[in-house]
């Protein structure tokens, strides 16, 4: 999962990184100082480490002691070319990895750590910390890649070697595809929790495209908008029927993933299928279309006419966010990097403009 950094302006208030764990029950922050771990639902501060220097990047693996930190900051606690693995019972690091250039990403899986670097990728087994995999990318500063959350099967996606290109890698086949998901870069990519889709945008941020992770086939593809914007992430619900995206346009956009799609893929039709006739989900997304250009017959001139736009959305004034959809139906969760916290739904019939649930501080302001 791509998460990001903030321009520090040394405050003990600053959000170095954010992100949430693999079940979305609990989020951790990096500060100046150390790092945070809260509960999501209902939300609360579960507990704060601080270390006497910066945490760039803190991830947590499901609500288990052990998480994996780099420094980062104006006065970084460690170097920002080692993994730090954390035992938060013992209260000090375990072991670590160490790499000739900058960190620029990491995630755990019960069996794996995987750590991101500007050109390669790395993933060891936990237990022992050996090297079982290494990857070669297109030029990756923003340490983008998604890793599934699913603790059945272990499934990897980065860039390619090649520009807008994307990598997929199975560790339980051994195997692995590359395709074309954009021309341009790419600017953000997350997978389902079962690891059987993706999806992507570029560095313009004005296109979202869903693809089939087995062979590549492009599923859907939706517009968050005509102008250009930094995708800050991109998240799938649990079911895989919902996706949502934030932004520096700083709108959340929701869109459906049981409407209309761009190939008949036989995996998609069976879920909406099932939910569909499966009416005690209550999810009136089994029918939910997103909507399209009321110019849509001028498609023949430019796809933009004939585009896919957001069901739902939300807007909010938080420069920064990171987002996760809830284990409960229609609702998301929010971190905003200005120190806030929201709990939305949206309406799956209807769409439209979310409802604002819930609205804390991450910061408590001391008295």
């Amino acid at each position: 999962i791509y998460s990001l950094y903030m321009v520090s302006t040394s405050s003990e208030k600053d959000i170095l990184y954010a992100n949430f764990n693999q079940d979305q029950g609990c989020f951790a922050i990096g500060t100046q100082n150390g790092f945070k771990i809260f509960q999501t639902n209902p939300f609360k501060e579960t507990f704060s480490r601080d270390l006497g220097g910066g945490i760039g990047m803190v991830e947590m693996l499901y609500r288990s002691n052990i998480l994996a930190l780099v420094g980062g900051g104006t006065n970084p606690k460690y170097p920002n070319n080692k993994v730090m693995l954390w035992d938060d019972h013992q209260t000090k690091c375990i072991g670590e990895l160490s790499f000739r250039t900058e960190v620029k990403g990491i995630k755990l899986k019960a069996d794996k750590i995987v750590a991101v670097l500007e050109n390669k990728i790395y993933v060891y087994n936990f237990t022992d910390l050996k090297l079982i995999d290494h990857i070669e990318t297109y030029k990756n500063p923003k340490g983008i890649f998604a890793l599934n959350v699913d603790a059945t099967t272990t499934v990897l996606a980065c860039p390619a070697k090649e520009v807008g290109y994307v990598s997929v890698h199975f560790y339980a086949t051994k195997k692995s595809i590359s395709f074309q998901a954009h021309q341009s870069a790419l600017g953000c990519m997350e997978l389902n929790a079962t690891g059987t889709r993706i999806a992507t945008t570029s560095e313009k941020g004005t296109i979202v495209r869903v693809f089939n992770t087995e062979d590549g086939t492009k599923l859907q593809e939706f517009r968050r908008g005509s102008e250009y914007a930094q995708i800050f992430s991109i998240a799938f619900d649990p079911n895989s029927l919902w996706l949502a995206i934030s932004s520096d346009s700083q709108t959340i956009h929701i869109f459906s993933l049981t409407g209309d799609t761009t190939s008949k893929d036989k995996k998609t039709q069976e879920d909406a299928d099932r939910l569909d006739a499966d009416q005690s989900t209550g999810a009136g997304s089994l029918i939910a279309k997103n909507p399209k250009s009321k110019l849509g017959f001028l498609k023949v001139f430019s796809s933009y006419f004939d585009s896919q736009w957001s069901f739902a959305q939300f807007k909010l004034l938080d420069s920064k966010t990171k987002i996760a959809f809830s284990q409960e139906p229609n609702m998301i969760y929010i971190i905003g990097y200005d120190g806030n916290f929201y709990t939305i739904n949206f309406d799956p019939v209807n769409g439209g403009e979310c409802l604002k649930q819930y609205e804390g501080k991450i910061f408590e302001d001391k008295k």
